[in-house]
């Protein structure tokens, strides 16, 4: 029955060809295989031809390797599957001269750069009185295999139900070592700690609340930070209450069977934003809302299950997730698996145009923009990037001169180069080679 479901699903997202691999393409087996730079780590390699719908090329495409924000594609192809167009961004219900209100793990409320402010109008404009319903949330707000080094660090934000301003504060100079601070509810927490100081500025936060520990009283004046915030339901409601200018009062209340919905944002500006600039905090939430929209609860353990168990399950290669980002060491995939995806995110987008806006395009935006050149004017690989200590992976899109459409997935890890820039290089110079000569 297992072999029965893999060749229907094959047969879904199109017909592959394991048996041999095309000759034309010996010249790449031998780049690739000669390449000082690439075996002296663990690398693996898969070309996939989307037009003739088999493998073309591939070295270690079963193996197993830590993917790093190569997750994020998993998280896109999930969210294409159990999110629709748009992303909802409160619950609420209306009870007298009372709303009552959930959140929906909507990233986007109150964000420096994502917030359409349509939830911060709906409550600043409302006569009502507002309380605020927690949901229980089986997630940690760290996911398993995250360092805890760097629960400071701007990438790492807390995982929340609520989340708001992105579950960071906002530190950015102002002149005469003055700082403005966002959420300016932060404004007075902070304290010199000349510990800190070696030969530059620096600020931190205290690993168990919200002091901010900074090292000096002379500021950059170009300094820009975001510091995740130790995140509670009382903070949130804290802070939306001074944002808001209201009372907000918090209050245990069983969700009815119908709520209404409120939309915050298109879903397809969420996920390009996740994608382009690799974000951790929109990845992790963006699986937050896949899950009370299909199971009616905050537990994206389900998420990644009904993913494996009607679609991942099927693909080349056991894929493992711990979470949407990437950040977790624990994540194993192989190439080919990696291929699968984006060959189902092809059949799910078949119009590149839309498909390749939710890639970084080589020479022109996201993390790939200054990695690649374009070619005859134009960019011709759409990709998702990841990096991680001694990981650099590369998977996505390439059309060649000819015209040929393929998918690729190059990954790199167990390497010693601190930055991988050599790697990098190396990947470009083929993959370049790849669009010019075929």
């Amino acid at each position: 029955m297992k072999f029965l479901k893999k060749i229907l699903f094959f047969l879904a997202v199109g017909t592959y060809s394991f048996s041999s691999f095309a000759q034309q393409y010996n010249d790449v087996y031998t780049k690739l295989q000669q390449s000082s730079i690439l075996n002296d780590h663990f690398f693996g390699f898969s070309l996939y031809d989307l037009d003739s719908n088999r493998f073309v090329v591939d070295i270690n495409g079963h193996k197993h390797f830590t993917p790093a924000s190569n997750t994020k594609v998993f998280t896109l192809y999930a969210a294409l599957e159990l999110l629709g167009d748009s992303i909802p961004g409160l619950q609420y219900v209306e009870k007298g001269d009372s709303l009552l209100f959930w959140g929906t793990g909507d990233p986007t409320f109150l964000h420096s750069k994502m917030d359409s402010h349509i939830v911060y109008n709906f409550l600043k404009k409302t006569d009502k009185k507002l309380f605020y319903v927690p949901s229980p949330m089986r997630n940690r707000f760290f996911a398993a295999g995250w360092s805890m080094d760097d629960f400071d660090a701007y990438y790492q934000p807390e995982i929340a139900t609520w989340p708001i301003y992105g579950n960071v504060v906002t530190f950015r100079a102002t002149g005469n070592n003055k700082m403005s601070i966002v959420p300016a509810y932060f404004q007075d927490k902070q304290t010199i700690q000349p510990m800190l100081d070696k030969g530059q500025f620096a600020l931190s936060r205290s690993f168990t609340e919200n002091e901010f520990l900074q090292s000096r009283e002379n500021i950059p004046a170009n300094y820009v930070n975001e510091i995740p915030f130790k995140y509670s339901d009382d903070l949130a409601v804290k802070l939306l209450s001074d944002t808001l200018n209201k009372n907000i009062q918090i209050i245990d209340y069983n969700k009815p069977t119908e709520v209404k919905t409120l939309y915050s944002n298109a879903t397809n500006y969420v996920l390009r934003e996740m994608m382009l600039p690799s974000d951790n905090y929109l990845a992790e939430q963006i699986l937050m809302m896949a899950s009370l929209q299909n199971f009616k609860k905050f537990d994206t353990y389900l998420v990644r299950k009904w993913m494996q168990d009607n679609y991942y399950k099927y693909y080349s290669d056991e894929t493992v997730f711990h979470d949407g980002s990437g950040l977790s060491s624990y994540n194993k995939i192989s190439p080919q698996s990696m291929v699968d995806v984006l060959v189902a995110i092809k059949n799910k987008i078949p119009d590149e145009t839309k498909r390749f806006k939710l890639f970084s395009a080589g020479g022109v935006d996201g993390t790939l923009k200054r990695a690649y050149s374009k070619d005859l004017g134009v960019p011709f690989i759409f990709a998702k990037t990841g990096t991680i200590t001694s990981v650099y992976c590369q998977s996505g899109y390439l059309i060649t001169r000819s015209g040929k459409r393929l998918a690729f997935s190059f990954l790199n890890n167990n390497f010693i180069d601190e930055n991988g820039s050599n790697i990098r290089k190396e990947m470009v110079n083929i993959m370049t080679y790849i669009r010019q000569n075929y």
